[in-house]
């Protein structure tokens, strides 16, 4: 039988301890354990985490797996605010203008809130502890997405209320209208910054379902590579353009679909644990957080964390 060393090339390296930064598809042989070991890859997976406290869909989000908020939402139009620290929920001070379907990004000790049904151009900052209203858009719309890490540079785009093209940027005070996405579509989803921006899935006015995808670059919109399922009312975790993650959604019914981006392509991987449409989230595509949604009437409380893929130390043994 041939050796690895007749393979390879080269023998498995024998350690006292484990490389403190190794590469994928490295195998090593530690001494003190005498345990085999290599990097390898692990798929994606949710994990239930704590529930929110109102039951609720078409609402927004923001900030990290960590630290994150939630805000709006019908069932109905809710004022209501919750906070989230890597674990458990908890109520913090209402939006002034409760409303659902709206636009939201940020951190959770930075956010922008705008737009919304009952059909409104309203937009509020959150400071950590309160929400204050500040300069509308010059659109009112609902359904529409947003992109941004703070609630000082953010971007607004599409919508409904009317076919509706618009994009505008936030920088701090004031709502600018700059160039228009390439095709209309309501409750889509929206991730990234206010300079790299990416804009998916939704509902063309009038008519189907969506997986046209749109790359921001702070000039312009340009269509790049599809969605693998058409759908409508997913939500994505919104830090990054270049590393998202897209989930839930309605097709003819609500569904548990997620897809990763990697900056040029969606890929298919982890079904959220509870089918839903509507939901909100924050975070990014390797560590992410899901909440609330609509299953059935009314809205679902669950809320789950995504672990994203990459690199896992995996042990053999004669097992």
């Amino acid at each position: 039988m041939a050796t690895y060393k007749e393979i390879r090339g080269s023998q498995i390296e024998a350690v006292a301890s484990d490389p403190s930064n190794p590469i994928q598809g490295q195998i090593w042989y530690n001494t003190t354990s005498n345990v085999l070991k290599a990097l390898g890859y692990a798929a994606g997976s949710w994990s239930t985490s704590g529930s929110i406290n109102n039951a609720r869909d078409t609402l927004a989000g923001s900030g990290t797996q960590d630290a994150a908020l939630i805000f709006g939402g019908q069932a109905p139009p809710w004022a209501a605010t919750e906070s989230y620290n890597g674990s458990n929920w908890t109520e913090v001070n209402d939006l002034n203008t409760a409303r659902n379907g709206l636009g939201g990004c940020g951190t959770s000790t930075s956010s922008l809130a705008f737009g919304g049904e009952p059909t409104t151009a309203v937009t509020e900052s959150w400071n950590g502890a309160n929400w204050s209203e500040v300069n509308d858009l010059n659109t009112a719309r609902y359904a529409l997405s947003g992109a941004g890490v703070s609630g000082t540079s953010a971007l607004a785009f599409s919508g409904s209320s009317s076919p509706n093209t618009e994009t505008e940027t936030w920088n701090g005070t004031n709502w600018t209208e700059v160039n228009d996405i390439n095709t209309q579509r309501a409750f889509s989803a929206g991730f990234g910054t206010s300079t790299a921006a990416i804009f998916v899935s939704g509902t063309p006015y009038p008519g189907t379902n969506g997986n046209l995808t749109e790359s921001w670059n702070g000039t312009n919109w340009t269509e790049v590579n599809d969605l693998n399922t058409k759908r409508y009312g997913a939500y994505a975790a919104k830090q990054s353009a270049t590393e998202g993650l897209l989930f839930g959604g309605y097709t003819t019914s609500p569904v548990a679909l997620a897809e990763s981006w990697n900056g040029t392509n969606w890929t298919a991987t982890t079904n959220l644990n509870v089918a839903r449409a509507f939901p909100a989230g924050a975070g990014t595509g390797t560590a992410a957080v899901a909440a609330g949604g609509d299953r059935t009437v009314p809205g679902v409380v669950v809320s789950d964390e995504w672990t994203g893929p990459g690199p896992v130390t995996k042990t053999f043994d004669d097992s």
